[in-house]
């Protein structure tokens, strides 16, 4: 459903605008109580807040850990999807988070990717035909003090690959 509704938003908004709002306007982002309130026109940079509000603030006032997990687990995937288009398998493998502190306020992440790195992911999925990336990003306030680190290991693969490799588990069962 997403997909379609991306492909027919593309002859009006850019990409990061799609990104932007699709994600703030999905039911299902909304819930994390995370807003992504900014994205680079290439895709490469994404910020987003979680704001301490009654719907995540938990039994001891602080953000619900669920909202600071929740509100940062998607983006990294589907950014990396947007930049890399179709030709690739981009899934979710691995996550953790590693709480620092309470978060009884205001918090913000930050997501990106340099160019260097998105040519050295599709060298080295040319080559492999897949790979395991590990991303970090900390949740943080204005002043840049940390409140959890959070770390996302991304499978990226060649589509052609993928397929392969999935048939030829199918046939070893």
């Amino acid at each position: 459903m997403y997909k379609t509704i991306t492909k027919i938003l593309k002859s009006f908004l850019t990409d990061a605008q799609i990104y932007k709002h699709g994600f703030n306007w999905s039911p299902m982002y909304r819930r994390t109580t995370g807003k992504i309130i900014k994205v680079s026109n290439d895709l490469l940079y994404v910020k987003i807040a979680i704001r301490l509000s009654m719907k995540n603030r938990n039994y001891v006032g602080s953000i619900f850990g669920g909202s600071l997990f929740s509100a940062t687990d998607p983006i990294y995937m589907i950014q990396l999807m947007n930049i890399l288009g179709d030709n690739y398998i981009v899934w979710d493998k691995d996550a953790t988070i590693k709480y620092k502190r309470p978060a009884k306020e205001n918090v913000y992440a930050e997501f990106s990717f340099s160019s260097q790195e998105i040519e050295n992911i599709k060298n080295q999925v040319a080559e492999n035909g897949e790979l395991d990336l590990v991303k970090t990003t900390n949740l943080v306030n204005n002043e840049h003090i940390v409140f959890a680190e959070v770390i996302k290991t991304i499978y990226v693969a060649d589509k052609a690959f993928y397929k392969e490799k999935r048939k030829l588990k199918a046939t070893q069962k």
